[in-house]
């Protein structure tokens, strides 16, 4: 028996596993690719509009630290692909980072790894495994994007090298998750070092694209994703540029492996800090044991949100310059609200920070999941703590750190929207309409708990809810799908705000429901075994 035996095995498993969530992910990114690209067909249908907009682009700071550079103002792939190539890859990294995790450490730390282990596998199978799943998925999002891009009508050449740039790109940041996987001790702290990796990299190439060749543009050479941006697709298609990010992942994935071989199982390279002697009084309670546990993770995503929301003020004023032709005006107008440019796009994009805090909601409440699948929430039920103190604990931070997110987002936006205008009386404005989401938010945590409580084997399908969200939200108005499908979104109820007409019932309904949800969940977990 060698180091890789069992691989097969534990990649069928693994599969197995993620048979329903996986091809729903892969799905959403290629059909965003896609989508995007077919409306903005109808956005830029000429030359000028594409310059225009592209001119915009790069000429704003914000935007291409986000984003990145339109390296060809004349071509409809390069500006409709702008979001996707640097944001989008992002994304993309974190699924495959964290499905690495999720099928090496974390089965590991569940202790899984090492029933398995006692059989016939070797010690380096479980790492090569997760590896494995996660680069296939990254080639097939890397494959049927390209196919949703070449359908959308756009170049065949540059559709093949931008789904191969996001799929170098995905593997890169899947051989990082398998290097954290063997320096840490548990899951949760080996998907904040590959976010951390991942935020670095992420602002060391926005860094070099802002500066531009004229500055420090070398430094977007040192980041994956912008070794994926370098290739240029639909601006030149530079294939050879894919040897980076290859490289890179090869290297990595080689001395993680290497890394494995020498660990203990359970064991990471990276020494835990030991904590105090004793804990402070207010860790007996569930309240405060849960926000200890989770801390870390809310501020990371409040920091998160609050650039994401100065970025967007800042870019508010300018959005007319992006959208020069009427079809472009008419349909972010739509999709955002009716009381002009401006304020669609602030309702567009605060919506789209809703639907990020859900994800944040989803997480905070899934760590009741985590927390009895280890075998820690026993322990701390067998001292005296009742079911529903434990479970409301979690609940709420889940909600608290929700509503902390939005007002974060709302408040960077309205003062970076304000210090372009001039009106302080803008912050209360775009604070106010990032709040109109909380309810929408709220309603996917109470799926979690309703799961959680009834159907805990199904409880991590809350993410499939995620999708749909996304799905409906982010793409039924451009298909104009029937109104029974846009209202599977909670988001949709939700007044189109800053702009729009605010109305107390949706946002009641909203509530009542997400209530609804986390009292059938606790009404369950009072029933059911827990362990």
């Amino acid at each position: 028996m060698n180091g890789l035996t069992g691989t097969g095995s534990l990649v069928r498993l693994a599969l197995r596993r993620d048979r329903f969530l996986l091809p729903a992910w892969m799905l959403l990114f290629a059909g965003m690719a896609g989508l995007s690209a077919t409306a903005t067909i109808d956005l830029y249908p000429d030359l000028d509009s594409r310059v225009q907009a592209a001119a915009a682009v790069n000429g704003t700071p914000a935007l291409v630290a986000m984003y990145g550079r339109v390296w060809d103002p004349t071509s409809l792939g390069a500006v409709s692909l702008i979001k996707m190539s640097g944001l989008g890859a992002a994304l993309l990294a974190v699924l495959a980072f964290m499905l690495v995790v999720r099928h090496s450490r974390a089965e590991e730390e569940a202790g899984r790894l090492e029933l398995l282990g006692a059989g016939a596998q070797g010690r380096l199978a479980a790492p090569a495994a997760a590896l494995t799943v996660s680069v296939g998925a990254m080639l097939v999002v890397g494959l049927t994007t390209a196919l949703a891009l070449s359908a959308a009508g756009l170049p065949a050449a540059g559709s093949w090298a931008f789904g191969a740039a996001w799929a170098a790109t995905g593997s890169a940041f899947a051989a990082v998750g398998v290097l954290c996987a063997q320096l840490s001790t548990s899951a949760r702290a080996a998907n904040g070092l590959a976010a951390v990796t991942l935020a670095a990299t992420y602002l060391v190439r926005a860094a070099g694209d802002v500066t531009g060749p004229g500055g420090a543009g070398w430094l977007s050479w040192l980041s994956p994703v912008g070794w994926g941006q370098q290739v240029r697709p639909f601006a030149g298609d530079r294939w050879a540029v894919l040897v980076a990010p290859v490289l890179f992942a090869g290297v990595v994935a080689a001395g993680a492996l290497v890394l494995a071989s020498r660990r203990d199982l359970g064991a990471g390279l990276l020494p835990d800090r030991p904590g105090p002697a004793h804990g402070a009084r207010w860790l007996g309670t569930p309240l405060g044991l849960a926000w200890r546990l989770q801390r870390g993770g809310l501020l990371a995503w409040l920091s998160g949100v609050a650039v994401l929301g100065l970025v967007v003020g800042d870019i508010a004023t300018q959005v007319g310059t992006f959208f020069t032709s009427d079809a472009a005006r008419q349909l972010l107008t739509q999709l955002g609200g009716r009381a002009g440019v401006t304020d669609a796009f602030l309702a567009l994009e605060l919506a789209f920070t809703g639907i990020v805090v859900s994800a944040y909601g989803i997480q905070a409440a899934l760590r009741l999941h985590a927390e009895e699948s280890s075998l820690r929430a026993e322990p701390v039920l067998a001292t005296g703590v009742p079911r529903l103190a434990w479970a409301g604990a979690h609940v709420l931070v889940a909600v608290l750190g929700s509503t902390a997110m939005l007002a974060t987002a709302g408040l960077a936006a309205g003062v970076g929207y304000a210090a372009q205008t001039g009106d302080a009386g803008q912050v209360p404005r775009v604070l106010g309409a990032a709040l109109v989401q909380l309810p929408a938010a709220w309603v996917l945590t109470g799926v979690v708990v309703a799961l959680f409580g009834l159907a805990p084997r199904l409880v991590t399908l809350a993410w499939g809810a995620l999708v749909v969200v996304l799905l409906v939200g982010e793409l039924g108005p451009l298909f104009r799908a029937p109104g029974w499908v846009l209202d599977l979104s909670p988001f949709t109820h939700l007044p189109h705000l800053p702009g729009g007409q605010l109305s107390a019932a949706p946002l009641l309904w909203l509530t009542v429901v997400a209530v609804a949800l986390a009292v059938a969940g606790f009404a369950g977990l009072r029933r059911r075994d827990v362990g």
